[in-house]
């Protein structure tokens, strides 16, 4: 096919699917791992200032500088083998060399990291592990005085993983020098290809723990807000009961509540998904790591059923319990509005009432000056009549008292018969409009 044939991404998906192979390590060996996170809008951050921080450790070690744009690289800094990836939120460092420190975990092993380069980082550090690979001795119960030694008893996981090919253990906690330890002991015909993804299974099970348990803090910060707001609603939702408050001053109360929450859900939204979207993947890394229990020890399962799930429910009762008041809020609006609208109907009716009341004090008051203006007309005409019928009435002798009586009801009837014929046209004439 040509290449106009070929959709623009197949090959950039394709090659996605290997760009960040697990590394291939042989025991004994030590991993040194880093994360760092912009504390605010990391998924918006700049990530050239990535590239370079990342390009100044390569100077340092003599090492090519990398693409500004890539979002892997992978190169030889003096003995270690250097694995860097750019994620959605963070960027991490993996550092592998051969053999392990004389003292277990020594933090001279992560050398190749310098302080002052990881103080000067874009982000902040979020995870720091070490992790040292060692040969399975052929009794496995010989590694527990040095996991005694090494690790806190209280918090220590212990298991056997793929298929008892290995012994992975850790306590979860971070040591003096700022980093949390794992130590894995595989057994000697084990290849290097399996050692590396034990290992970058591992470095990915606490990244991603870290970056999910960020949605702890932040379900502690929205559960105050909420504590605040809800006896509010509460009192907002108590209050549509009683009359004793306009509805629209209720309905205004109510529009601050909201307002605050939807806030709240916009600022929470995004870490809520991303913790959900971490805690999946923690998960299925402990699923694939097929642990099975050593000499009666903790599992990583049961330390995450009692330490990590717990703090996963509560940034999703948190979750869940913003969308329900957002839920109530809009119930509430709804509840109000209806109210508004009954309320604002009744006056509407009241209006309707005083306006029928206005017209037929209108039309009283027509109809009273219509028969006044009818005997004003009429005492204009027979006087203009009386006038002009005086001489005929001397002639005939007739007196001009007499002829004004005579004349007054056949004034009075003509003009009330004439104001008749003419609002009768004007109504002809309306309705006739109004038809047309």
């Amino acid at each position: 096919m040509e290449p106009a044939d070929e959709h623009p991404l197949r090959y950039s998906l394709v090659n996605e699917l290997h760009a960040r192979p697990s590394p291939r390590l042989v025991a004994p060996c030590t991993a040194v791992f880093l994360a760092f996170k912009q504390p605010g809008h990391a998924a918006n951050r700049d990530r050239s200032e990535d590239t370079a921080h990342l390009a100044d450790l390569c100077h340092r070690h003599g090492a090519p500088a990398p693409d500004t744009s890539a979002g892997h690289y992978a190169a030889q800094l003096g003995r270690y083998e250097l694995r860097w990836e750019s994620h959605t939120e963070f960027v991490t460092y993996a550092a592998f060399a051969s053999g392990l420190p004389q003292r277990p975990f020594d933090p001279a092993a992560a050398e190749v990291f310098p302080e002052d380069w990881q103080r000067a980082a874009p982000g902040k550090r979020l995870t720091a592990v070490m992790i040292q690979v060692d040969t399975l001795p052929e009794a496995p119960e010989q590694i527990l005085p040095k996991l005694n030694q090494w690790f806190a008893r209280d918090s220590l996981a212990t298991v056997w993983v793929l298929d008892e090919s290995a012994i992975v253990a850790g306590d979860f906690r971070i040591d003096p020098a700022g980093f949390m330890r794992f130590a894995i002991f595989v057994r000697p015909e084990i290849g290097a290809g399996r050692v590396g993804r034990i290992v970058q299974r591992l470095l990915e099970l606490e990244t991603y723990r870290a970056m999910s348990m960020l949605g702890l803090g932040r379900a502690r910060e929205l559960t105050a807000e909420l504590n605040a707001l809800d006896p509010k609603l509460n009192a907002i939702v108590q209050g549509m009961a009683s009359d004793g408050q306009s509805a629209e001053t209720t309905l205004q109360e109510l529009l601050q509540v909201a307002s605050k929450l939807e806030a709240a859900a916009a600022d929470h939204s995004f870490r809520f998904g991303a913790t959900a979207a971490y805690q999946a993947i923690v998960e299925d890394r402990v699923r694939v790591l097929r642990e099975s229990r050593f000499m009666g020890r903790q599992m990583l399962t049961e330390f995450m059923a009692r330490r990590y799930h717990p703090a996963m429910r509560t940034a999703k009762s948190a979750e869940e319990r913003l969308q329900a008041m957002l839920d109530r809020t809009e119930r509430a609006g709804e509840l109000l509005r209806t109210r508004v609208d009954v309320e604002r109907s009744a006056q509407n009716q009241e209006v309707m009432r005083r306006m029928d009341r206005r017209a037929d004090l209108q039309l009283r008051l027509q109809h009273t000056v219509e028969g006044l203006s009818v005997f004003a007309i009429s005492y204009y005409a027979v006087g203009l009549l009386s006038y002009g019928l005086y001489p005929f009435a001397e002639e005939l002798h007739i007196e001009k008292a007499v002829l004004i009586a005579a004349l007054t009801p056949l004034v009075i009837l003509a003009v009330w018969f004439s104001i008749r014929r003419i609002k009768a046209r004007i109504h002809d004439d309306d309705a006739s409009g109004g038809t047309h």
